[in-house]
């Protein structure tokens, strides 16, 4: 079967055409509609395919086989067919999905080459993904300063409007152009031109001029399986990204009641009141602590078998843990703690260094009698028992 023809190439803007049906194929088991030439764009090159109407069908995706030979697949109704082979069928592309990858691959081209020329960073890869679109480059790390220089000269181009071309050189041509990057085949080689910036081998779908592009913005930078990454964003969905944002900090502002450049000092002061006011907690938290353990520590020194238990109200696990290890300083000391949440009787059990008490048998036991869960070892264990336990009770019934 013959390759394509891919009318893209010639008018990237091409969004409705009529096509002839040669056959029908199939791409990854599903049934596809072959044509004599479209306009839509199938999933190369690390963009996206296109979508739209072929035949009165929506188009789910459009791939190409190694022949060159784009797939067309649809999505239809129950009981309906392909188009016949022969059938004359009309497309239209979604005008606006193409007009973002276009924008998307066209400041991928822009960022790969200034990142060459500011950082001396090459691309490796590049993906134009439906939500985040990323360039690998070939240094481990990337100066986060030297990626905000890429992006600045980047939309400063923009804003210069030049010129892009798409053409098919001749050899000669071919032989003169500063290809940023060598072609990956070996005819019909497709050059994206930059004037006075970028020359690249690329089939994709990209702007006419450098001002429709719009803006580029560089998301992030991170490391990616030991190369450098940079993710970013360009045209209509790189200013959405920014008006949600936008929105977002507006948002912020009002609820913090300031305007939105000063949510950052705002959040900073509401970071440290917290800090301070957690500090406080805690100095607060280790007084209460440590006045409970002092009160249990007289109900220890009253035990004849050196054991405590209690239920502590609304003590956390830490706080729990803190009490414990105060009581537990007495060597031979059995400490048998609970805490009541809504969720159940949270449990703590420990013994002192001299002790010889098998905690973690001992909470099994509760735990089985009770119908809870919980172990550990023998000198510390911890579980959670059904809240309506009377655990004082449930203690001495056991240690009868």
């Amino acid at each position: 079967m013959t390759p394509t023809e891919r009318l893209y190439f010639a008018d990237p803007f091409l969004s409705h055409f009529t096509g002839r049906v040669l056959a029908h194929g199939t791409w990854s088991g599903a049934p596809s509609v072959v044509l004599d030439r479209t306009a839509f764009y199938p999933e190369a090159g690390g963009q996206m395919a296109d979508r739209g109407v072929l035949g009165g069908h929506a188009v789910r995706d459009v791939q190409v086989d190694d022949a060159g030979v784009v797939h067309h697949l649809l999505e239809l109704p129950e009981g309906a067919s392909l188009p016949a082979p022969g059938a004359e069928v009309s497309g239209d592309i979604d005008r606006a999905r193409r007009r973002i990858h276009m924008a998307l691959h066209t400041g991928q081209h822009m960022l790969s080459s200034a990142l060459v020329e500011v950082a001396g960073a090459h691309t490796v890869s590049a993906r134009l993904g439906e939500t985040v679109c990323t360039i690998d480059v070939d240094l481990e790390v990337l100066d986060e300063r030297r990626v905000a220089e890429a992006e600045a000269r980047v939309n400063a181009l923009i804003d210069e409007d030049v010129p892009i071309r798409a053409f098919f050189p001749t050899p000669e041509e071919l032989a003169a152009l500063p290809l940023r990057r060598a072609p990956k085949v070996t005819d019909n080689i497709r050059v994206i031109h930059i004037q006075g910036f970028d020359a690249s081998p690329c089939g994709g779908t990209h702007c006419t001029r450098s001002g429709q592009v719009g803006m580029v913005r560089v998301l992030g930078v991170e490391r990616y399986k030991g190369k450098g990454r940079v993710l970013f964003s360009a045209g209509g969905r790189a200013r959405s990204e920014l008006w949600q944002e936008a929105a977002a900090l507006r948002a912020l502002g009002r609820s913090l009641s300031c305007g939105p450049l000063d949510v950052s000092g705002s959040v900073e002061r509401l970071r440290r009141d917290l800090t301070d006011v957690r500090e406080a907690l805690g100095a607060a938290r280790a007084k209460l602590a440590e006045h409970t353990a002092a009160g249990l520590a007289a109900q220890l020194e009253r035990s004849a078998d050196a054991r405590v238990v209690a239920v502590l109200e609304g003590a956390s696990p830490e706080e729990l843990r803190s009490v414990a290890a105060r009581l537990t300083q007495r060597p031979d000391a059995v400490v048998l703690l609970a805490n009541r949440t809504p969720e159940g009787l949270s449990v703590l059990i420990t013994r002192g260094s001299g002790a010889s008490f098998g905690c973690g048998a001992f909470l099994k036991r509760a735990a089985e009698a009770a119908g809870g869960r919980g172990g550990g070892r023998p000198e510390h264990a911890e579980g959670r028992l059904p809240a309506h336990t009377d655990w004082p009770t449930l203690v001495a019934t056991l240690l009868a």
